[in-house]
């Protein structure tokens, strides 16, 4: 084991693309608890691994998380209505 390398066997190289909670909370920009969340009800289809008791997030899961609500595929338009003007909301009439 080296200075620079804390885990045995180089284990943290080898998993360098999981991410705790936090880490994944913070590359997303959302707060922790937000998180955990999503996770308990299901809001957002977001893939997490289970290693005993702990939850870690691929960072490629992240990105493509990211990806989907760049393109708008979450929630398309017609749910952000303003009921009262009809008209869509955020921009697009």
């Amino acid at each position: 084991m080296t200075a620079s390398n804390n885990t045995p066997n180089g284990a943290g190289a080898a998993n360098s693309d999981l991410l705790t909670r936090r880490q994944a909370a913070a590359y997303l920009g959302i707060a922790e608890q937000t998180l955990a969340v999503w996770k308990c009800t299901g809001r957002y289809h977001l893939p997490w691994i289970k290693i005993g008791r702990l939850v870690r997030y691929r960072k490629q899961d992240l990105d493509a998380f990211i990806a989907r609500h760049a393109e708008g595929t979450e929630h398309p338009a017609f749910m952000f209505r303003d009921i009262a003007n009809g008209r869509a909301i955020g921009g697009q009439q």
